[in-house]
């Protein structure tokens, strides 16, 4: 409100998960007023941000850039220069302007709001003239036990205090006890994700003991991300916080007798741990609209998303309470971001839409019910992913260059299956669920009895001796590989 009465823009700027586009939200919310969020890349060119300036500058709405630093210097610059035209026209309290040669009317009630990442890849320092056009507001870390007390009274728990707390403590002991690794978030918005998931089953089961709901909220959505040697750790931790809580075994009758069915017609086997893996990927499905499946080659993270594909299309089928899943799969290393998201001709200023942007709308656009996911099978790196940060959090809308905002289906997941998070930022990491896969989990007998399976009926009958001579083998081969 300060940097409004000053006639100027507002910069909010601290790390990932600590409420700067949601700050502007509700102060627009507050004020009644339009606030159109836009998640800015470096291929913004002056004139895509002159025409976000006309509009704002004639409805007197406001805009929130998201990751502004992002945009390259040199069009930096010239948007300095656009922003103060406007402010300019505000102070002298004119009511039309000439802005780019254009005579356009004024709403003195329009704005600018800006956030910032500092420090992270691709990121920018923004020149003098432009930052002497906002004011700097520095964002604190939010008291994640309120906002959780909050939000377990409004989904309907009596006892929110103690179990808010009981979930910063989880997050709070899990970041000091368990291993270091580039796909762990313990922000806001995962302590979000454990409250949706929460709220959820409290809908379902709304007489069941709170702590249980709690706790299985809690190990529901954190426990798919752990590596093995972290999962002790973290069940001690939870015990010690739900002393004596015991949980039920999550029931998915329907889900586990078309998953098998499924398992079995694409020729693969149901092992424990691989089915585990395809219900964490089906319960992150439900609280995150954007999630990860993480791992080395060889942990059947393809196989897994394949036949929960399946089994939804089973379960559709079989009329009970799912439907079909239409997917479109793209390497978003095989294209450069201009084929990827789309770009103008460099003569003719003409917008042509990328491979990834056509694939979002179409799903955006389907008014069916059945579940639409689109799969970014790839590296995951700064250059590319941060340009689904407003898809990716609450906003759920991908911002083109051209200016243009596609609004995510409510029924639409995008499912990103990288090998590492090695070069993603935090604010990538926070904003996405995270499965972990280990080829360890997996071992190599699945691979072999589903081999035996393709074998042709000359030698079936030959398959036990085949077993037998692998089980015999492979063993000390690969203990010796190991050494």
């Amino acid at each position: 409100m300060g940097a409004l009465m000053l006639h100027l823009g507002g910069s909010p700027e601290g790390p990932a998960g600590t409420g700067k586009t949601e700050t502007t939200k509700d102060l627009a919310k507050a004020l009644a007023k339009q606030c159109v969020v836009f998640n800015c890349s470096d291929g913004l060119d002056y004139l895509a941000m002159g025409k976000f300036f006309k509009g704002l500058a004639a409805s007197g709405a406001w805009a929130c850039f998201d990751e502004f630093n992002r945009i390259d210097i040199e069009v930096l610059s010239v948007i300095a220069e656009q922003i103060s035209t406007i402010q300019m026209a505000v102070v002298a309290n004119r009511k039309e302007f000439v802005f780019e040669g254009t005579l356009i009317k004024l709403c003195k009630s329009c704005a600018v709001f800006i956030t910032m990442n500092p420090g992270y890849a691709g990121r920018t320092e923004l020149p003098d003239n432009l930052k002497a056009l906002f004011r700097p507001c520095a964002m604190m870390v939010p008291d994640y036990a309120m906002i959780g007390e909050i939000s377990l009274y409004s989904f309907g728990f009596e006892i929110a205090r103690s179990n808010a707390e009981k979930i910063v403590t989880t997050y709070k002991l899990c970041s000091e006890q368990l291993s270091s690794q580039t796909h762990y978030d313990y922000e806001m918005r995962a302590v979000k994700t454990v409250l949706i998931a929460a709220g959820n089953l409290k809908r379902q089961f709304p007489d069941q003991n709170e702590e249980v709901l709690v706790l299985r909220s809690i190990i529901d959505v954190n426990l798919p991300k752990f590596l093995e040697p972290d999962v002790p750790l973290f069940y001690g931790i939870t015990s010690d916080l739900f002393p004596g809580v015991e949980l039920p075994k999550p029931g998915y009758p329907n889900l586990a007798s078309a998953m098998q069915d499924a398992a079995q017609s694409m020729n693969l086997q149901s092992v424990p741990r691989f089915c585990t893996k395809i219900l964490q990927i089906y319960e992150m499905m439900i609280v995150r609209h954007g999630f990860m499946i993480v791992g080395l080659p060889f942990s059947a993270k393809t196989m897994a998303y394949r036949t929960l594909e399946s089994a939804l299309a089973l379960m559709e089928q079989r009329d009970q309470g799912e439907h079909a899943v239409k997917k479109v799969v793209i390497n978003p290393k095989a294209l450069s971001l201009g084929y990827l998201y789309g770009k103008f001709d460099a003569v003719s200023h003409e917008w042509s839409d990328g491979v990834l942007a056509k694939a979002f709308r179409y799903h955006a656009c389907d008014s069916t019910d059945s579940r639409k996911w689109l799969i970014l099978d790839g590296p995951v790196d700064a250059l590319w992913i941060e340009s689904m940060n407003t898809a990716l959090d609450d906003n759920r809308k991908l911002c083109l260059v051209s200016g243009e905002i596609i609004q995510m289906n409510p029924k639409m997941n995008l499912i990103f299956e990288p090998q590492d998070l090695k070069v993603a930022s935090p604010a990538t990491v926070s904003r996405c669920g995270m499965i972990y896969m280990e080829p360890t989990g997996l071992g190599w007998l699945p691979l072999l009895d589903s081999w035996l399976h393709l074998l042709p009926s000359t030698i079936t009958p030959h398959c036990s001796l085949i077993r037998q001579t692998c089980l015999w083998l492979i063993p000390p081969l690969l203990s010796l590989i190991h050494i």
